[in-house]
């Protein structure tokens, strides 16, 4: 494979995609969504392996497969995608809610968190951040109150009825306790995290929520972030990972150092950058494949009051590549260079043949068209009466003689080009035999019509009356 010049706007494809595609992992890795997706990228190599090596029954089972698969995972993970395009939105900071930040005391949520693990007292307290967390929250208690650590400890109490669920800060503001949380959907977890955990976790993993997870059984304090479970060994500990978490985005990205930026997580991103590499160089030596297909000549929209006499050529060849790797190949397509006449004028007319007179499925491009000028030759149209000729073959029995030939109508109606008719001395029927015929008698045969741009105006057939008389 020869390697193609690398161009800017190719580098500029190959870091985009590379972004994109880490963001998706990034979101998904600790979610069945992940393994969905590796599995289909799995299958969709498959079938390009297949196709190529003309595995055609393998190709399209794949084939058809991959629509059905594609509609089960919109239907299946429709949360996530919908998370992801809001993820993606760069203007949803612009028209998202508007609201007016209030100082969280942090330092007093820490102290209430280890002073519960003391406790042993279970609890669960999420932090909302940038994005909304309504369509995952189910039943609980609607509150609005400053946030205390005397006021948390209250809500996890044993003994209050608001103990049981999660617990919602918005804006530096209790919002609603006793919520219950989408589990996390990962099935690596240890055995012994209970539901309080599966439920910050899963939260997480949907949003870009903060979740301080407090244990009832080992009263152990732990922080979920991004799907991931940090344990916290001091309240230091935790006041500084939250005031680093729930800071504005803008801040807390402006200290983040450009190599650490870079760099960090390392080889997932380099994975992944090898990978759309490797994707471009496929579609870049696909796209350098050029075939050449012959393509007949066709016409449309040509004035009512013209007739086409001549085109020239028939057919032209075109070149064609492909786009990108799934497109179908050139060498099975049905092309065709249909031509607009409806600027024609009388005479003689060169037609350029543009990309655009053909019909061609995504993923196809034309390289050239040759020839790429076509003649056409058009007359004014006129409608004449021309006379019936009768054809006959052959002679009649021994002993008869044809007195005559009649026909019904004399005349048909005609119209085409004008030089076309003026050279025309009648229009015939088919041929009569005479062989056969004993006696005067009267047969009905068609018309030919004496050249393509001639039409007739009369369908059915024409009467032919044969007079025979003897010695």
């Amino acid at each position: 494979m020869s390697f193609p010049i690398i161009r800017p706007q190719d580098i500029a494809d190959i870091l985009i995609m590379t972004f994109l595609l880490y963001q998706l992992y990034r979101w998904f890795k600790n979610s069945k969504a992940l393994q969905v997706l590796i599995g289909l990228g799995f299958l969709g190599v498959l079938y390009f392996v297949t196709k190529n090596l003309g595995l055609f029954m393998t190709s399209w089972i794949l084939q058809e497969l991959g629509t059905v698969f594609f509609v089960l995972v919109v239907v299946i993970f429709q949360v996530e995608i919908r998370q992801a395009l809001y993820r993606f939105s760069l203007l949803r900071n612009l028209f998202g809610r508007q609201t007016v930040a209030r100082k969280l005391d942090i330092t007093g949520v820490a102290g209430a968190a280890f002073a519960m693990a003391a406790g042993r007292t279970g609890a669960l307290i999420v932090l909302e951040r940038q994005e909304q967390l309504d369509e995952y929250l189910l039943h609980g208690v609607p509150l609005d109150s400053l946030v205390s650590s005397q006021l948390l400890e209250s809500v996890f109490c044993p003994a209050s009825p608001l103990h049981d669920g999660a617990l919602v800060i918005r804006d530096g503001r209790v919002r609603i306790a006793s919520c219950h949380l989408p589990l996390s959907t990962t099935t690596d977890l240890p055995q012994n995290w209970g539901t309080r955990h599966r439920a910050g976790i899963g939260i997480s993993e949907r949003s870009d929520a903060v979740v301080i997870i407090v244990s009832e059984e080992r009263g152990d304090v732990s922080l979920a972030v991004d799907g991931t479970l940090r344990k916290m060994e001091t309240p230091e500990m935790l006041q500084e990972s939250l005031q680093e978490l729930i800071e504005p985005p803008d801040v807390a990205r402006s200290r983040i150092p450009f190599k650490v930026w870079l760099f960090g997580n390392f080889w997932p991103k380099l994975c992944i950058f090898l990978l759309v590499v490797v994707i471009w160089l496929v579609v870049t030596e696909k796209q350098g494949g050029i075939v050449t297909v012959t393509a007949p000549v066709r016409f449309h929209n040509l004035p009512e009051h013209l007739a086409l006499v001549k085109s020239t050529p028939d057919a032209v060849d075109v070149q064609l590549k492909a786009i990108f790797s799934l497109a179908p190949s050139p060498k099975q397509l049905d092309l065709v260079a249909d031509l607009d006449l409806s600027g024609v004028q009388q005479g003689t007319t060169p037609i350029t043949i543009r990309p655009e007179d053909f019909k061609l499925p995504t993923g196809m491009s034309i390289t050239s068209i040759s020839p790429s000028t076509a003649r056409v030759t058009v007359e004014r149209t006129v409608r004449r009466n021309l006379r019936v000729l009768v054809r006959t073959t052959g002679t009649l029995p021994k002993g008869l003689h044809l007195k005559g030939i009649g026909v019904e109508p004399r005349t048909v109606a005609v119209e085409g080009p004008e030089q076309v008719i003026n050279r025309l001395a009648g229009i015939r029927t088919n041929t009569v035999d005479l062989t056969g015929i004993q006696r005067s008698t009267t047969v009905e045969q068609g018309l030919l019509a004496p050249d393509p741009p001639i039409r007739l105006q009369k369908d059915g057939p024409v009467r032919i009356r044969i007079h025979i008389s003897g010695h």
